[in-house]
């Protein structure tokens, strides 16, 4: 898919409005995969989203990207929260979804992607769209990489991460 540079101007423009945004930055504060948090995480997870998108010929491509960068946005650590431990790989992704839509009205299509992105551990929520299956495999990607990265080189190259995720293109 090529983009017209209109087009990519107001996708690194809804990318950099959520990413400045107070409520989304409370992610920062809940860890994910061993020394990451969820506000790295889910920037990391929108990049490579969207570029894996571009390669593709129709995508809605805007739903993609909020549906990357809220498909953790379930803002409790569940690691601490223990009515949570059990369920939240199944769960997260419908809190993720409603807490969006409640602070961001986000689309149905978005919320949809959200909802099926840890397949196959919610296992009624099958990737339908392409969206979704580009969604759910960059977030696999993506943990996969933080959990085979370690705690301390996470921390060491913390402003490389941020320097990554500072803009969308």
């Amino acid at each position: 898919m090529k983009l017209t540079p209109e087009r990519k101007e107001n996708l690194e423009n809804m990318y950099q409005t959520l990413l400045n945004d107070e409520r989304v930055k409370k992610m920062k504060d809940i860890p994910m995969h061993f020394g990451s948090n969820c506000y790295e995480h889910s920037f990391k997870v929108a990049r490579l989203a969207i570029k894996r998108a571009l390669r593709h010929k129709e995508v809605n491509i805007e739903a993609l990207l909020i549906a990357a960068i809220f498909h953790d946005y379930y803002l409790y650590d569940w690691r601490v929260e223990k009515d949570k431990k059990r369920s939240h790989a199944s769960k997260h992704p419908y809190i993720a979804a409603e807490q969006a839509e409640r602070d961001f009205k986000i689309s149905k299509e978005s919320k949809k992607i959200i909802n099926s992105h840890m397949w196959p551990i919610n296992f009624k929520d099958f990737p339908n769209s392409k969206e979704a299956r580009i969604l759910t495999l960059a977030d696999k990607a993506i943990a996969t990489v933080e959990f085979m990265s370690s705690t301390k080189s996470k921390k060491k190259h913390r402003e490389e991460t941020l320097k990554e995720i500072s803009t969308l293109f």
